[in-house]
């Protein structure tokens, strides 16, 4: 009986079983099912054969590039399940890196020139991170299914630098926003939402009507997927009930739809703010943090903050409400040394 014999068919034969995989060098390997020859084995070899054409024909990859390592994981289960934001994150700095990269072996790829890649990004040392975020998993991925004996991104340290924290709004920035844009407007509307909610800008232009269930507005993250229902502040519902909103989002364009992006609602609120007099350092998420410190101000826990903002690490509410904590733990310390009657006086003096 004639042997059949199958393109890029590797067979892996144990004591009880033998396993067959279409395997194609510089691309990952993919089980194929049942017996050798059978209909649902040949189904899944054609299947295989006419996506690695496709792949390395049409797209004109080169086998075991670095853009077909780009390709191969973004196909992946791991790349599928991440957070949707974050899939669109990691397709741009994919993107950017293949494009001078793409056509460089992963086999060959060493520390040294990983690491001269995110040092030649030093002016951009969060983008350099967050590169080195992508490439980490993406060699690990490589490993994983065969391309590499090694991660060549496994003992490569993050990029040093201080981080320059988004300022909050403080309390007279608010008052001269909401001095020139009263209710009734757009504007007005926008802060009440950031404010009053503690949303990112990318969940507050999709609040609608839709999301307001029994007194609270039901927010879905698109960052971290949290699932909140969040009291209504009255502050909030008179903005709302003054205008104008959208039928299926609060937040609409001039014309009436809502914000494409969550880039392009900045950059509109940004103007408002200017135009207020607020000053251009301070955009939407300043507000998400002035919601965090006005409610540590009127002393509630960071986990009670955290039931409102959505923060899923109480150290990153600890961080946004530093010093306001400062401020208040000292005043308590400083009447627990005097008493409070000594310390009234003296700052009456």
């Amino acid at each position: 009986m004639a042997r059949l014999k199958l393109d890029f068919v590797q067979v892996i034969r144990s004591k009880r079983k033998t396993y067959y995989y279409f395997r194609r060098e510089g691309y990952p390997r993919k089980e194929l099912p049942g017996r050798l020859g059978s209909d649902e084995f040949m189904r899944a070899y054609a299947e295989a054969l006419r996506e690695e054409r496709e792949e390395v024909g049409a797209s004109g990859t080169l086998p075991g590039s670095m853009k077909a390592l780009a390709v191969a994981w973004r196909k992946s289960n791991q790349f599928k399940e991440l957070k949707a934001p974050s899939q669109k994150s990691y397709r741009r700095l994919i993107d950017s890196f293949v494009e001078i990269h793409g056509n460089k072996m992963v086999k060959t790829a060493e520390p040294r020139h990983i690491r001269a890649i995110l040092e030649s990004m030093s002016r951009t040392p969060a983008q350099a991170n967050a590169l080195r975020n992508v490439l980490r998993q993406m060699f690990q991925f490589a490993f994983d299914h065969g391309w590499r004996t090694d991660n060549p991104v496994r003992d490569i340290k993050k990029l040093k630098y201080k981080k320059k924290p988004f300022p909050t709004w403080s309390e007279a920035d608010i008052e001269a926003f909401e001095a020139r844009w009263p209710l009734g407007t757009r504007a007005r509307l926008a802060l009440a939402l950031l404010l009053y909610t503690g949303q990112r800008r990318s969940d507050v232009i999709c609040m609608g009507p839709k999301n307001i269930h029994n007194g609270s507005i039901e927010v879905v993250q698109e960052k971290t997927e949290a699932h909140l229902f969040i009291p209504m502040h009255p502050q909030l519902l008179a903005a709302i009930e003054a205008g104008p909103c959208g039928e299926q989002a609060f937040l609409v364009t001039q014309t009436g739809k809502p914000f494409a992006s969550g880039n392009a609602f900045y950059n509109w609120f940004k103007e408002c703010a200017i135009k207020a007099g607020v000053q251009a350092k301070l955009g939407p998420h300043g507000l998400r943090k002035a919601a965090a410190r006005r409610m540590a101000e009127a002393g509630c826990t960071p986990h009670q903050i955290a039931s409102i903002t959505g923060h899923q690490s109480l150290a990153e509410v600890e961080r946004y409400t530093k010093g306001v904590r400062q401020r208040v733990v000292a005043e308590e310390a400083m009447l627990r040394l005097v008493g409070p009657e000594k310390l009234l006086s003296s700052g009456n003096e």
